[in-house]
């Protein structure tokens, strides 16, 4: 039995449904829009509202609701089972032979510095903050600054342990400087940490940040990694805060606009909670344009009583659809039904962009497909259902 056990494999997910149980038995009726404890309002304000109708004052290029006049767009499966596999806490994760020695933790005490370049915490947290050339040309520290449980670029960075995520967790001085860390970039993004909630603004040096950030994409793949190491490191609360302000920046203001696709695409589904991913998309929704074109949103119900759960009913003709069988029954618990009406690819900046030749030994230089491909083949789907707790000691579906 123990070799059975040891040897068992979840199956891969296969689809962009299979690894996205946003919406699941959601339907637009049944989750009302008022409750909401996120922190996140779904209302539209007066200058919203003349912004999604088209301001008459604005001379800025508007895209057009004809289906003919944009490329047609598919979801990235390479992003979805990424994200699925994180939002998992990695299926078929296997703990490494090698002994554990905390060196995320050690380094983020200050006890030893980053590989390869050889750099103390406490001197990036001190000297760094403002120097965005060095932010930005140096391509070794973000993995050291926000660990995961997946191999970045940099392969003198370790991965994060379940051990040591949970030591880092109950020790202070660490969470101090992880925190430091987030608002350093934060600041080399063009925003401040408001308070211990997690909650984001514009800082005083917003404008020049994000002309950079807009043109900087390979920024979009450490947002991506920031964001899965609040989620680690216990700050799951801090995501929501930081998409509902890409998404209100990329889609109403029109400040970041290359970055849409990454928002929509990862960074809205770095986020564990099922509530929170559709509260942050049915505020996308509302901004979107062309309207028509938003891939994200609820799959469409289906003609004949058959919902987007699989679920059977009576069609025109009056007789009833066939009973699932337990392996689509089985699978309609884990994904949705959705319905694409485009056939081509839209690939995102995200996935597009190149790795650019890393300075440093061990480093490899590679064409990106998300914020962490390396290890995508070993994704594999979990049967049955999930779970975790939350700061409220909830159950959080995944």
């Amino acid at each position: 039995m123990g070799n059975l056990l040891g040897s068992w494999r979840f199956k891969e997910p296969s689809t962009v449904e299979e690894c996205d149980s946003t919406w699941g038995s959601d339907s637009e009726s049944d989750e009302p829009a008022a409750e909401d404890d996120s922190g996140i309002s779904e209302t539209v304000s007066p200058a919203d509202s003349d912004r999604a109708a088209g301001d008459p004052g604005d001379t800025s290029p508007q895209l057009t609701d004809s289906p003919a006049s944009v490329p047609k767009m598919k979801r990235s499966f390479y992003a979805a089972r990424d994200l699925y596999k994180y939002r998992h806490s990695y299926p078929n994760f296997r703990k490494s032979r090698q002994p554990n020695e905390y060196r995320n933790l050690r380094f983020y005490l200050n006890k030893i510095p980053l590989v390869p370049d050889g750099i103390y915490i406490e001197e990036i947290l001190t000297k760094w903050r403002g120097d965005y050339d060095k932010l930005e040309h140096n391509h070794t520290y973000i993995q050291w600054l926000f660990p995961l449980r997946e191999q970045g670029l940099n392969f003198y960075a370790h991965e994060l342990t379940q051990d040591e995520i949970k030591e880092f967790q109950s020790t202070r001085e660490a969470k101090r400087r992880f925190l430091a860390a987030y608002s350093l970039m934060l600041d080399f993004y063009g925003l401040k940490l408001l308070d211990k909630s997690g909650n984001v603004a514009r800082a005083s040096n917003w404008q020049e940040r994000f002309q950079h950030l807009n043109e900087s994409q390979h920024n979009y793949l450490r947002i991506t990694r920031i964001l899965k190491s609040l989620g680690e490191l216990g700050y799951e609360a801090f995501k929501a805060p930081l998409v509902h302000l890409f998404l209100e920046e990329s889609l109403c203001h029109n400040t970041l606009p290359n970055m849409q696709h990454s928002v929509l695409e990862y960074y809205v589904y770095t986020i564990r909670l099922p509530a929170t991913r559709r509260r942050l998309l049915r505020y996308a929704r509302q901004h979107y344009r062309p309207a028509h074109a938003f891939l994200w949103g609820p799959p469409p119900k289906r003609r004949g009583g058959v919902g987007t759960g699989g679920s059977t009913g009576a069609g025109s003709s009056g007789i009833r659809a066939p009973a699932p069988t337990p392996e689509q029954q089985r699978r309609g618990e884990e994904s949705t039904t959705f319905t694409s009406a485009s056939s081509g690819i839209f690939v995102s900046s995200h996935d597009a962009v190149a790795c650019q030749d890393l300075a440093g030994g061990g480093l490899k230089g590679c064409a990106g497909l998300g914020s962490n491909m390396a290890g995508l083949d070993g994704a594999l789907m979990m049967v049955g259902t999930r779970g975790e707790r939350n700061e409220y000691n909830e159950v959080v579906p995944l």
